[in-house]
């Protein structure tokens, strides 16, 4: 399925996910408590939106990098390094069709890519 207009606008998503992921990780696995919801929001939002993340894009990428550092810490692990290039996506950030069957996932710089079927 490749996206509309080639793969690099997917792959750039993809990767700056993944290091906003690793940089919420790398800033918060140094404290002794993981930070709440509210006070990752302080800490990164801001700088997050910088780099033309959606909102909701900067939800999820809180929720992941926090379930990581906990998940890690609880079985004492070293600090972790994402290799994989995944995004977790929120049901705001995509639009299904399934007449035309196609997947439009919002990306970074407001812009949509869409993903169809290949038969």
């Amino acid at each position: 399925m490749p996206p509309e207009g080639g793969k690099k606008p997917l792959l750039e998503f993809l990767k700056a996910y993944r290091d906003a992921v690793q940089l919420v990780i790398d800033e918060i696995w140094g404290l002794d408590k993981t930070p709440s919801k509210k006070r990752l929001y302080r800490m990164f939002y801001s700088k997050l939106r910088g780099l033309d993340f959606r909102a909701h894009h900067i939800s999820e990428i809180y929720k992941r990098a926090k379930e990581v550092v906990e998940a890690t810490k609880k079985s004492r692990g070293s600090k972790p390094v994402l290799r994989r290039l995944t995004a977790r996506i929120s049901t705001y950030d995509y639009k299904v069709d399934f007449n035309t069957k196609t997947l439009g996932v919002a990306v970074l710089n407001g812009y949509w890519v869409e993903l169809t079927e290949v038969v």
